[in-house]
């Protein structure tokens, strides 16, 4: 039973009680005799059926709706059994097919299993006709694995290298034409741009006299003016048949010019004597040093340098006496400087950064005859004592590879100082100094292994090297014009560059007979 039916039978129990009770009313109103009670009874009846007829009428309402709600949950009821029906019918369906897959991948996993097992077996197989194979091939070759290995390494490594070879001359020729150039082209245009007198000046100061006569006034009586004049000037007067000249030897440059001012000074006045010879010296030697200190002024005017240390110009001017491979020092360190700047400028440098380190590179030879060491880290020294910055420092004790070079201002400093040495006209050397460099080059070059013949040529400017054909392959001769070419640069001083070839040859020759 419902609760909406529970509900009706309810309300249709009430409703009869309230008849019954109307019916009560009515019989007991009916037993008095009076009409008011019938009256009373009456109304209560109607009251009563009024009340039942209500309350039947509100328990059918409520019955209705009590259905009407229970018809709408049998239809829920019966939508939610469908759901579950097409649910459960959907998982059997899953179900089959997960059982299905399940079934296939067991089938494909057995047989994974068994081409495993198959696959293992061939391997095993083929490790041991392998092993079988690389008997055979080791008994054959009479060579173990081990030693094929190495030397196909080591034929491997030597193609490498071979080609690595090839491919770095390639490489080397392709970035040497293109550096070459754009060097050349900057150094053409330095050096066009700087015109430069030939070497004139030598170790010996010649003075000319007005007469033979005047030789014998300046020996004096027993030889006591000559004795005298080069005991007070530290400078060799020669005389010697040599008609009206004498010869001053010192090697040092400004010693010998003081000394020729000296004795122009008494040749001009006629009185020689030790006495005089004397005041004429300290004379002359004040008349050097203004010289030295206007000398060292005018060239850094000339450069436009303005902001150097008094002592550095004095020391600048004293390279005027001083040469080296009879180029004057000044001179040179003037044009290194304007070369120097110029390539500065094509290379978008600070030109007067270039022009100081250039100018300063030889400072220290105008002390070289009083403190022992190298010139390039006695003036490198100077500068720094001098408040010079530390790039032109740097450059001045690099520009001879005694120290490493760090910058780019200390490599253009050797090129300057290459270029004004290296040019035709500028230096010559010894003979002695010059047979040696080039004994020395060809013994270099023909200590050598499979090095034939070794010709110095173009006055020690180039080695031409005749190596064996048999012995030495293309590959070898490159390597052995840059190990040649690296000795070189380690074991001599030379002015410019020297050009290495080396040539390989191969004749066949036959006779018909």
């Amino acid at each position: 039973m419902t609760v909406s039916s529970g509900l009706s039978l309810a309300f249709m129990v009430i409703g009869v009680l309230a008849v019954v009770i109307a019916i009560v009313a009515v019989v007991i109103m009916s037993r008095r005799p009076t009409v008011k009670a019938t009256r009373e009874a009456e109304q209560i009846r109607d009251r009563a059926e009024a009340e039942a007829a209500g309350i039947v009428q509100r328990a059918k309402d409520e019955a209705e709706q009590a259905a009407a709600g229970r018809r709408e949950v049998e239809e829920e009821i019966r939508a939610v059994k469908d759901e579950v029906r097409e649910f459960r019918s959907d998982l059997e369906r899953r179900e089959l097919r997960l059982a299905d897959r399940e079934q296939r991948l067991d089938t494909e996993l057995r047989r994974v299993e068994s081409r495993s097992q198959a696959i293992d077996h061939l391997k095993h197989e083929l490790d041991q006709v392998e092993a079988q194979h690389t008997k055979e091939l080791e008994r054959i070759a009479g060579l173990t694995a081990d030693q094929a290995k190495g030397e196909l390494v080591a034929t491997i490594e030597n193609q490498a290298k071979r080609e690595a070879a090839l491919i770095v001359r390639d490489i080397e020729h392709e970035a040497r034409n293109e550096g070459d150039k754009r060097a050349r082209k900057i150094v053409t245009l330095a050096i066009q741009r700087v015109a430069a007198e030939q070497t004139s000046e030598s170790v010996v100061s010649v003075l000319h006299l007005p007469g033979d006569e005047m030789k014998g006034r300046i020996i004096g009586r027993e030889g006591r003016n000559i004795r005298a004049f080069e005991s007070v000037t530290g400078v060799n007067l020669i005389i010697d048949d040599t008609p009206e000249a004498v010869l001053l030897s010192c090697f040092d440059p400004v010693r010998r010019e003081v000394a020729r001012l000296t004795l122009e000074r008494l040749i001009a006045d006629g009185r020689i004597h030790p006495q005089r010879i004397e005041d004429a010296y300290e004379r002359g030697r004040a008349e050097i040093e203004q010289l030295c200190v206007r000398a060292g002024e005018d060239a850094l005017v000339e450069l436009g340098i303005t902001d150097m240390h008094p002592e550095l110009r004095t020391l600048l001017g004293r390279l005027r006496y001083r040469t080296s491979y009879g180029q004057n020092v000044l001179k040179h360190l003037i044009e290194s400087a304007h070369i120097a700047g110029m390539m500065a400028s094509e290379l978008r440098l600070d030109p007067a950064l270039l022009k100081r380190c250039t100018v300063l590179h030889d400072i220290g030879k105008a002390l070289t005859h009083e403190v022992e060491g190298s010139h390039a880290l006695i003036g490198a020294e100077i500068a720094r004592r001098y408040g010079e910055p530390e790039d032109v420092v740097h450059a001045i004790e690099a520009h001879h590879n005694e120290i490493e070079v760090r910058t780019v201002e200390a490599v253009l400093t050797q090129a300057a100082d290459a270029i004004s040495g290296g040019r035709p006209g500028a230096r010559r050397e010894s003979l002695e100094m010059y047979v040696k460099r080039l004994e020395r080059l060809e013994q270099i070059a023909a200590g050598h292994e499979g090095v034939e013949k070794v010709f110095a040529m173009q006055a020690g400017r180039e080695i031409r090297v005749m190596v064996k054909p048999d012995n030495v392959d293309d590959i070898q001769a490159q390597v052995i014009a840059r190990d040649i070419a690296k000795k070189v640069e380690e074991e001599l001083t030379y002015p410019g560059q020297i050009r290495i070839t080396v040539v390989r040859e191969s004749r066949a020759i036959e006779f018909a007979r």
